[in-house]
């Protein structure tokens, strides 16, 4: 399968938030459990991939450490409906500084060319927000996948993926993609025979941010009992689906009907749904701050925890040190 490949390298830069507007700090945060690891310097680069058989490019910004040799392992990140790849910063760098390499993907179909110049951004969205883009992010991950492994043979690449140990994670409706790779059915067992098993078992752990969620809810046992990974979910007190479509309540859906497996869920109090994309400044509200220490340092305990098997990572969310932390600011649970 071909593919092109654009890459161009840039260290410590600051970019744009989701909306393109000026963004909060992407420094680091320290991890309480690790207090002597010192975060790394991370870099930027830009590749696109064209997968032949779909007659579709998928763009990606890659952020990962600028020193060391690695192996070190892979987080994949999904956008949300409208997003691009050159959101979501204050997250990816947070992995990055910590001995990840994160791949943010941009879907075409559902990115923000999507709503841009259109007269009606919302209807746009909404019409974008389909069965067909669904399959396609799903697909656009284990594509990209299939791309790494190659990657990890060029020179500038050369063996610093650890590609036995990746995660995938996404913000809304690439929450949902993130559960669909860990095994969510898309409709059900009727659904995966209609659409194919979009699932992929290179993929070792997951974490959704305020997933998309089915509209229907008679077949959430069957839908979410076939995942077997270690899930850590997010959402907030007042995650409402700006389209209307989803209620706080419902986020937590994938959560309570998973059972195989280690799986966590955060709540943040008077969380919303946009806190996770790291918002433009403009828009931030008092909370935000100390929501996104809290995001930035549990997803990295997360990661640790089932990529690094860091056992002291995986004691501090299941000992109930984490929880502890919190303190009002959030709710911790987990199976």
């Amino acid at each position: 399968m071909k593919h092109r490949t654009r890459i161009g390298t840039t260290l410590l830069i600051n970019l744009f938030a989701l909306t393109c507007l000026a963004a909060p700090s992407t420094q680091p945060v320290a991890l309480p459990y690790a207090p002597d690891r010192a975060p790394l310097l991370t870099r930027s680069s830009r590749l696109e991939w064209n997968d032949d058989a779909r007659n579709r490019s998928v763009p990606a910004k890659i952020y990962s450490p600028a020193s060391g040799n690695g192996p070190f392992p892979v987080i994949i990140f999904s956008h949300g409906l409208g997003g691009s790849s050159e959101g979501y910063e204050f997250i990816g760098r947070q992995w990055a500084a910590n001995g990840y390499i994160v791949v943010h993907l941009q879907h075409k179909g559902s990115d923000d060319k999507v709503w841009r110049g259109q007269a009606n951004p919302g209807e746009a969205l909404k019409r974008a927000a389909n069965a067909e883009n669904s399959v396609a992010r799903a697909r656009d991950v284990s594509f990209v996948i299939d791309q790494l492994t190659q990657l990890n043979d060029q020179p500038e690449w050369k063996g610093r993926l650890d590609l036995e140990h990746i995660g995938m994670s996404g913000h809304s409706f690439g929450g949902q993609t993130t559960m669909l790779i860990a095994g969510e059915k898309l409709g059900g067992n009727a659904g995966e025979k209609l659409l194919g098993k979009l699932s992929d078992p290179r993929v070792k752990a997951a974490l959704p941010m305020s997933p998309a969620t089915p509209r229907h809810h008679d077949k959430l046992d069957e839908e979410f009992g076939a995942i077997k990974i270690p899930v850590f979910e997010m959402t907030g007190t007042l995650d409402v689906s700006p389209l209307g479509e989803t209620t706080a309540a419902d986020r937590r859906i994938p959560f309570d009907h998973m059972n195989d497996h280690a799986a966590y869920l955060l709540t943040l109090t008077d969380g919303d749904h946009m806190v996770f994309s790291g918002r433009a400044r403009r828009q931030f509200k008092p909370t935000d701050a100390r929501h996104h220490e809290i995001i930035r340092i549990s997803s990295t305990g997360f990661w640790d925890a089932y990529l690094k098997d860091d056992t002291v990572a995986k004691a501090w969310l299941r000992d109930g040190a984490f929880k502890t932390s919190l303190a009002g600011d959030g709710a911790f649970e987990q199976k």
